[in-house]
C-alpha cells in the first residue's frame, strides 16, 4: 500500500471528485448496515449540493491514484431537511451545528487510524466555521437483522471514544431501496453528538 494522502476539497473543486466518491459511497453503502442499492445518477444528485455549499469540507483518501475513502460534512443548517427538522422539532440551533456526513472507507483500509483522522479534519473544519457543536446519524438496525454478516463489529464504541454521545431521542427518517428489496422503505437514524469543547479520549 502505497502512503495515502487526505485531499481536502471545498466548493468547486468537489465536482471532478464525484465520480470517485459516488463510486465509493456505493460500495461501502451496498454492506451492512446501510444495504443502499443506489444508483450513480442519485449520488451525484446528492453530492453536488456539497459543490454549492459555502460551508461544506470534503476529505478524499487516495492511495496513489485510487480514491479508498471519503467523508463529508457542512453546516447542519445547509444539509437536508431531514436532518435539520430533528434538530429543529427539538429545540436546537442548527446554526451552530456542523452536520457530519458520511464516512467511507473501503475494508481493506480500515484500522489504520484514517476514521480517526476524517474526525479530525471535519471538527477541526467546524472550529473555523463557528460551530460549537458537530452531529451525525447512523441507521438503526436491530440485533437480529436476517442481514446482519457474524463478525460485523458495532461502531459505538469507536464514535464514543472520538467524544460522542447518542441522543435516542433524536432520529431521522430517510427513504432507500435496499439489496433484495424493490421498492424503497422508511429507516430511522438516530443522532450521535459532539459539543466542541470535548476532547476524544
Amino acid at each position: 500500500m502505497m502512503k495515502l494522502q487526505l485531499l481536502k476539497l471545498k466548493g468547486p473543486d468537489i465536482i471532478p471528485n464525484l465520480d470517485k466518491i459516488g463510486h465509493l459511497r456505493l460500495n461501502v453503502f451496498r454492506d451492512y448496515p446501510y444495504l443502499y442499492d443506489g444508483t450513480l445518477e442519485d449520488e451525484f444528485d446528492y453530492l453536488k449540493s456539497y459543490s454549492s455549499s459555502e460551508t461544506s469540507l470534503v476529505v478524499l483518501a487516495m492511495d496513489g491514484e485510487k480514491a479508498v475513502g471519503a467523508t463529508t460534512c457542512l453546516k447542519l443548517n445547509e444539509a437536508d431537511s431531514g436532518f435539520r427538522s430533528a434538530f429543529q422539532e427539538a429545540g436546537r440551533n442548527t446554526d451552530s451545528t456542523c452536520y457530519l456526513g458520511e464516512s467511507v472507507l473501503l475494508a481493506s483500509y480500515r484500522g489504520l487510524g484514517i476514521g480517526k483522522q476524517f474526525f479530525q479534519y471535519r471538527e477541526a473544519h467546524a472550529r473555523d466555521l463557528g460551530c460549537t457543536m458537530t452531529a451525525f446519524c447512523a441507521v438503526d438496525r436491530p440485533k437480529n437483522h436476517p442481514l446482519r454478516p457474524s463478525e460485523y463489529r458495532e461502531l459505538d464504541g469507536f464514535w464514543q471514544a472520538q467524544g460522542y454521545v447518542k441522543h435516542p431521542e433524536l432520529k431521522a427518517t430517510f427513504m432507500w431501496k435496499e439489496v433484495q428489496q424493490t421498492e424503497e422503505t422508511a429507516k430511522t437514524l438516530t443522532f450521535w453528538i459532539k459539543e466542541l469543547n470535548s476532547p476524544s479520549l
